[in-house]
């Protein structure tokens, strides 16, 4: 008969089902903290490329305006 201290002196090994659901279930949540803060920063390098490209629409509007005034 196998009593409770048997099954305390039992080691799980990589090959246990109880301990690889464990495993991948941790690593899951990693993954998802990880997707999370991609996600957060992709949308700030959008908000980047937004202002960045704003700035140079600007910027070549002033040189042709320049550009402009100079051949005057």
């Amino acid at each position: 008969m196998v009593t409770k201290e048997d099954l305390k002196r039992v080691v799980r090994g990589p090959a246990d089902l109880e301990e690889r659901i464990e495993q991948l279930m941790k690593q899951k949540e990693i993954l998802k903290s990880a997707c999370r803060r991609a996600g957060a920063r992709i949308a700030e390098l959008e908000e980047l490329e937004i202002r960045l490209v704003g700035d140079i629409d600007r910027l070549f509007e002033e040189n042709n305006n320049l550009k402009t005034m100079l051949k005057k």
